[in-house]
Parts: structure tokens; C-alpha cells; sequence
């Protein structure tokens, strides 16, 4: 049997999962997963769904809701560690299918399962730990009090860039808190959560609570934020289409939680460590291909160790190897699709016509082992001004910004002159140099001497300005999924 046949065999057609079970979309219509390192190859179909399947999901979240909400937490809970026991038992085929439609490495890809299992595990726990407050009433014989208490019917609109994770980050919350789930994922990577819904499905967890539909995003996302059932939107992604989820949540006077893009920069001063500055820069930037929204796009560099500064960082780049996510010596996988190389390689030229300099990288790969799949080596500019589009606009890509300061002050307000503000790091071995950073920096998470890489599962993650919408996910994602109900008790006779 021919290869193209194998793709219309019926194990690579899959499906939604609404109220407990597989089922085809609406539409009848599939669209394709292609592996970003091979485009010739297809990993499956899948449901290229609309309004009609949404509808059905959120009525099924609807019909589920009031029982997981007046479940006890900690019951909820026990449903979470059932799911980690069966993440784990499939963490490498998940990291495999992650590798192929994602394109990152198999280690990264590792990495994204276990951010997952972690998420999973905490917020576990945080079945127990749900807590109000309680506090004084100014009258006599009255007590005060507040509870936490579920949001309602939540869609999640989750990215490509770190599948399992950002899945994760937000249905684990979401669900321990009593809401119920409808999750459109990206279509770039649509079998990663396609595995989740079988794990779900296989724990047990009650129908409806939790509900999958694939599509596109001006289809079935639009069409679950659109619906007038639905009580919250928990978007990652652009902040053009955030922008627009926000305008569309607003109109319906609903909760919208929105973890945005990243123009990340990183202060290098004279008296860091310059290796492992340099180290640090060169991953954050480059590795998986700059596709984190807290890549480090920006970096400045005191005046006293620029040259030697730029001249390790330029070697330490050429050094990263491009290549596919399966082969153990990669460092910088592919792009995700040819629309994203496309844009990377658009903002390459204009920071050319801009004026910037072009000193590494910049063109696509496209020969060779490089032929079949989307490659763009580390792209370094320097002679950027802060007013060029290349120094503020998120280009989420293997770019590089390289600018020099003549002090410290300058290097905090070169910093902060971003309209992005999620992640940023400085690297000194001044103590006070480095609180007083702290302090001043802008930026939702902020480093000494370590890269702008995330944050740990138990720690608040997300950002100012554009970045954000003012929650953040990971440890902060329970107030996104909660609301409050203040209590009081009169015990007067």
C-alpha cells in the first residue's frame, strides 16, 4: 500500500472527544498535521470542526458542571493523580509524538511532558488547600468570611510551542478549581492533545467535565469564545489575536486570562561571568528555534566587555547544530510552519532596511537535509535602536538583538524599553546592583545569572503590558479559575 493511502486509513483520521466519548466533527472536514522537519510528511487528519461541535461541547460541559462543582475538592483531586500515573506510564510516546509535530528535541519535548505531570501534581494537592479568609465584621456577634468557588464552563485556547505543558497549565487548574473544560488546542499540534483526551477518558474523570475540539482557530476558537455559555477564556498565544479574544470577552462581560507574547531582554554587566552570560544568552535565544515566549530577544551589553562579549556569543552560535528534534545532537530544531518562517524571514529583511546590522545567520536553509523541513540558523543583528520594529515587536524566531550600554542605568532603561514585559535577566556578581535591578526591572519574571527560560509549575507565570492581561498562569492560575464569595454569618439572637 502507497504512502498517500496510509494517510486516509482510519487510524490516521481522529476525532473530538465531547461528553465522554469520540466523536466526528459536524463538518465532515479534516486538516492536516504535518511534521515541521519533513513537510512532505502527514501525521494525521484531524476534525476541522465549527460552531455546531462547540455548541455540542459546551452543552455537555453545561449538563456536567453543578456535580464536579459540588464534588469535594480533594475528590477532584484524586482524579489528577490518576491522570499523572497514566502521563507517566505514556511520557515517552507522548515525547515522540511532541518531537514529530512540534519539531523540538526529544529532551525538550521530555521536558514539556514533565512540566505537565508536575502541573498535574500540584494542583492535585491544591484540592486540600483551596482556602478563603476569614476576618472580623464590624458589627457584634457576626462572623466574615470568603470561600473560593468555580468560574463555570471554561474554554482554553492553548499554543503549539509547548503542547503537553500549556495543556496542562491550564486544564489541571481549571478542573481542580470545579469548573468544567472545553479545550481547543492548536492545530499545529493536535495529537498531543488528542493523547490527553484518551488519558482523560481512561481515568475515569465524569463525562462532560472535560471535552476536546480540534479545529481552526477563526472556526471553533471564535466560535467558543463567541458562545454565550461559556463563563471564562483562557488564551495563550499572539498578542494580536489576544487583543481580539479580550474585545469579544468584554462584549459578554466575562472572564478572559490572557498570557501573551515576549520582546525579552537580558543586561549583561561588566563584572558577570561572561561564559556563562554568554551560555546563557545563546540558549534562550536559539534553541527550539526561539519559539518560547520568553526567548531572550534582546540583550545589552556594557560597553567594557561588548567586543569579547559579542565575539564569544557569535562562536558559541555557530556552534548550535540545526537540525531535526530526533537526532541526539540538535540544538536548534525547526520552525514550526512555513507561514512562521515566512514572517521570521520578513522581519530579517526590515531589520536590514531599518538600518540594523546583519553579522549572523538570517536566510532560510533549504538545501540538502534541510530541503523538506523549515530552518533558519541563529540570526544575530547589532546596531539596533530601540526604535526599530525588530527591537519591539515579538518575532518568535532564532533573532537576536544585540545593543551596548555605557552603565547600568542605561542598560535597566534600555531593559524596560519594550512593549512587551513577561520575562528578563541580568547577570552580575554585584549583590547590590542585582536587588536594585530587581526592583527596578519591568517584566512579570526576572532572573539573576540565569536565562529567560519559564517558571517552575508552583511559581506564578506571566507578564505586564502586552504580555498579559494581569492573571498568570502555573502557581497563579487558581485565582483565574476561581471567584470569590464573601460570607457573613449573624449569630444575634
Amino acid at each position: 500500500m502507497s504512502k498517500t493511502h496510509l494517510f486516509f486509513m482510519p487510524e490516521k483520521r481522529f476525532l473530538n472527544f465531547i461528553n465522554g466519548e469520540f466523536t466526528e466533527s459536524k463538518s465532515g472536514q479534516f486538516f492536516p498535521n504535518i511534521n515541521p522537519a519533513n513537510k512532505e510528511e502527514v501525521l494525521g487528519y484531524f476534525p476541522k470542526s465549527d460552531a455546531r461541535d462547540v455548541s455540542l461541547a459546551v452543552k455537555a460541559a453545561k449538563e456536567a458542571l453543578s456535580s464536579w462543582k459540588n464534588t469535594p475538592s480533594p475528590k477532584r483531586g484524586e482524579f489528577l493523580y490518576k491522570i499523572v500515573r497514566l502521563i507517566e506510564n505514556r511520557k515517552e510516546e507522548i515525547a515522540d509524538v511532541i518531537v514529530k509535530e512540534m519539531g523540538k528535541t526529544k529532551k525538550g519535548a521530555l521536558g514539556d511532558v514533565q512540566s505537565g505531570i508536575n502541573m498535574a501534581l500540584y494542583m492535585a494537592g491544591e484540592g486540600r488547600r483551596l482556602y478563603g479568609k476569614t476576618t472580623f465584621s464590624e458589627s457584634d456577634r457576626k462572623w466574615a468570611l470568603t470561600r473560593k468557588e468555580p468560574v463555570g464552563i471554561c474554554g482554553l485556547i492553548t499554543p503549539w510551542n509547548y503542547p503537553m505543558a500549556n495543556i496542562s497549565w491550564k486544564t489541571f487548574p481549571a478542573l481542580i478549581c470545579g469548573n468544567t473544560v472545553i479545550l481547543k488546542p492548536a492545530e499545529d499540534t493536535p495529537q498531543t492533545a488528542q493523547i490527553f483526551a484518551e488519558i482523560i477518558k481512561e481515568s475515569g474523570l465524569p463525562k462532560g467535565v472535560f471535552n476536546l475540539v480540534q479545529g481552526l482557530g477563526e472556526e471553533a476558537g471564535e466560535a467558543l469564545v463567541l458562545n454565550p455559555d461559556v463563563n471564562l477564556i483562557s488564551f495563550t498565544g499572539s498578542t494580536e489575536i489576544g487583543k481580539r479574544i479580550n474585545k469579544l470577552c468584554a462584549d459578554k462581560l466575562i472572564k478572559v486570562s490572557l498570557e501573551m507574547g515576549g520582546k525579552n531582554g537580558v543586561l549583561v554587566l561588566k563584572d558577570a561571568d561572561i561564559d556563562k552570560a554568554v551560555e546563557s544568552v545563546a540558549l534562550a535565544a536559539f534553541t527550539m528555534a526561539g519559539q518560547r515566549c520568553s526567548a531572550t530577544t534582546r540583550v545589552i551589553i556594557e560597553k567594557d566587555i561588548y567586543d569579547i562579549f559579542l565575539e564569544k556569543l557569535i562562536k558559541r552560535a555557530k556552534e548550535l547544530k540545526i537540525g531535526s528534534g530526533d537526532k541526539e545532537d540538535t540544538d536548534i530544531c525547526p520552525v514550526i510552519n512555513q507561514k512562521q518562517l515566512d514572517r521570521i524571514s520578513n522581519y530579517v529583511e526590515l531589520g536590514k532596511r531599518e538600518g540594523a546590522k546583519l553579522i549572523l545567520g538570517g536566510e532560510a536553509l533549504n538545501e540538502g537535509i534541510y530541503s523538506k523541513g523549515f530552518y533558519l540558523p541563529s540570526t544575530i543583528f547589532t546596531d539596533v535602536s530601540s526604535g526599530m520594529k525588530i527591537w519591539r515587536e515579538e518575532i518568535f524566531g532564532p533573532v537576536l538583538c544585540v545593543v551596548k550600554c555605557d552603565s547600568f542605568k542605561e542598560g535597566i532603561e534600555l531593559l524596560n524599553d519594550a512593549d512587551y514585559a513577561l520575562t528578563s535577566s541580568i547577570y552580575t556578581k554585584n549583590i547590590d546592583l542585582a536587588l536594585e535591578g530587581l526592583e527596578k526591572v519591568e517584566s512579570g519574571v526576572c532572573y539573576i545569572n540565569s536565562p529567560t527560560f519559564g517558571s517552575e509549575v508552583h511559581l506564578p507565570f506571566g507578564g505586564f503590558k502586552k504580555s498579559g492581561s494581569g492573571y498568570f498562569e502555573a502557581g497563579g492560575a487558581i485565582e483565574v479559575f476561581t471567584r470569590q464569595k464573601t460570607i457573613y454569618i449573624n449569630y444575634q439572637k
